[in-house]
């Protein structure tokens, strides 16, 4: 039998200020193997007093289905205790996922933005990305 261990271990450092505030600091990779240890923090941190909620993703590495899944459940528990939620230090590959996903604001209360100048586009019925597509002779 194989053992499975994560390119990059997931690390989580929650802080609680006095203004009740939680932060929690993700640091690794949040994947299959991973996701319930941030669902298994917020629950043991979010006991009532918090009435916000911090998810640093600044070392946030790889964040597949799973780890959407468990931030998609972070959020569905922040709403149910009456808590905000933000998400800070999300890289454009974070951003990305969730745009496409459309998650983005669901998750972080923002639209989509094209990369470049900083302006909502629509793809889809929803955004669309503004992005050149290569074409076949490379260019």
């Amino acid at each position: 039998m194989t053992a499975h261990f994560p390119d990059t271990p997931l690390r989580l450092v929650a802080t609680a200020s006095g203004s009740g505030s939680l932060r929690i600091e993700i640091r690794g990779d949040l994947d299959f193997f991973t996701a319930g240890s941030l669902q298994d923090a917020v629950e043991a941190h979010l006991d009532g007093r918090a009435d916000e909620l911090e998810l640093d993703c600044a070392g946030l590495g790889v964040c597949d289905s799973a780890g959407l899944a468990a931030l998609l459940m972070v959020r569905r528990r922040a709403d149910a205790a009456g808590v905000r939620l933000r998400m800070t230090g999300r890289s454009a590959r974070l951003d990305r996922m969730l745009d496409l996903t459309g998650t983005l604001r669901h998750l972080t209360g923002e639209p989509a933005a094209d990369a470049e100048d900083g302006k909502e586009v629509r793809h889809s019925g929803t955004k669309e990305r503004s992005t050149p597509l290569a074409t076949r002779d490379g260019g």
